[in-house]
């Protein structure tokens, strides 16, 4: 079954990019108002958010986010078969000097990022790395319950060089890598629920009270490793622009928590430059603080 599925998407990402965004625009009705996927989340996390926007402006959000997830979607297909070529035209860096640099003084690089614009596309990144031999790019993830699609995520995520690490697995890969005096750059994407005992912390984040992941920070300090963040914004459809900025070159002397403050902050301002392309249909707030929390 893996294969088939495989062999169908990757011919589907062979069509041009014009096709696809016809097809996208096709899907958007359905999804919208027939599936209506998860409306309802979308909607209170919307309202939650902006407390100060009318319903009208709230709706216009709504649907530029279907819009755009219909695009991510056939964006991410696209990748299977995206060259080289394209992906540096259509996904661009600003700031990779700075990573260069820090990795040039022998410093390993954690990267902050969120579920915002194309996510999947910034795999792409050791790309615009130089010496890529010479170190381990990965990033973390939480495996899909689906096998099928879990595999086919992993083979569109690795297609650049960049190594797929599940999340219980980053300690023991990290401490791997230090013991073999091997450089990294790991991109952590910390901005999903944080469930059972994993490390977190409570802020306001986006108007509401808002349990958030604080292990990226905890492994940040632990392994002395530089910090950046990834601040994407879309350019145009199908065009992409990631800054990287320097959150800290020296995160175990910071007070506890401020690394994963000064990580909500940048992405709450990425997310209210442009809201629609944050992942709203994730149910970000069920989980509620409890009394000894």
């Amino acid at each position: 079954m893996y294969c088939i599925i495989s062999k169908i998407c990757f011919l589907f990402s062979l069509l041009p990019f014009r096709v696809l965004y016809i097809l996208s625009d096709i899907l958007y009705f359905p999804m919208y108002y027939c599936i209506r996927y998860r409306r309802k989340i979308v909607r209170k996390n919307l309202l939650n958010s902006f407390p100060e926007k009318d319903l009208k402006t709230i709706i216009r959000i709504e649907k530029k986010f279907y819009s755009f997830l219909c695009d991510y979607i056939v964006e991410t297909i696209k990748l299977m078969s995206l060259s080289e070529k394209s992906i540096r035209k259509r996904m661009t860096f600003e700031g990779m000097e700075e990573i260069i640099k820090q990795m040039g003084n022998n410093k390993s690089c954690i990267i902050y990022m969120g579920h915002y614009c194309t996510w999947e596309w910034i795999t792409s990144i050791p790309l615009h790395l130089s010496v890529i031999n010479r170190f381990f790019f990965g990033q973390v993830y939480q495996p899909l319950q689906n096998k099928l699609f879990d595999k086919l995520f992993l083979k569109i995520r690795g297609r650049f060089n960049s190594q797929n690490i599940p999340r219980k697995n980053i300690l023991r890969s990290i401490v791997n890598l230090k013991q073999k005096n091997r450089q990294f750059v790991i991109g952590f994407i910390s901005d999903q629920t944080p469930q059972g005992h994993s490390d977190h912390r409570w802020i306001d984040f986006l108007n509401q009270d808002t349990c958030v992941f604080s292990g990226t920070e905890h492994i940040a300090r632990k392994t002395k490793s530089v910090v950046f963040y990834l601040d994407v914004m879309k350019i145009k459809r199908g065009y992409y622009k990631c800054k990287c900025v320097l959150l800290s070159s020296s995160p175990h002397i910071l007070p506890e928590y401020k690394l994963t403050d000064m990580y909500f902050q940048h992405l709450e301002k990425t997310i209210q430059r442009n809201p629609p392309y944050w992942l709203w249909s994730h149910n970000r707030w069920k989980r509620p603080r409890t009394v000894n929390q």
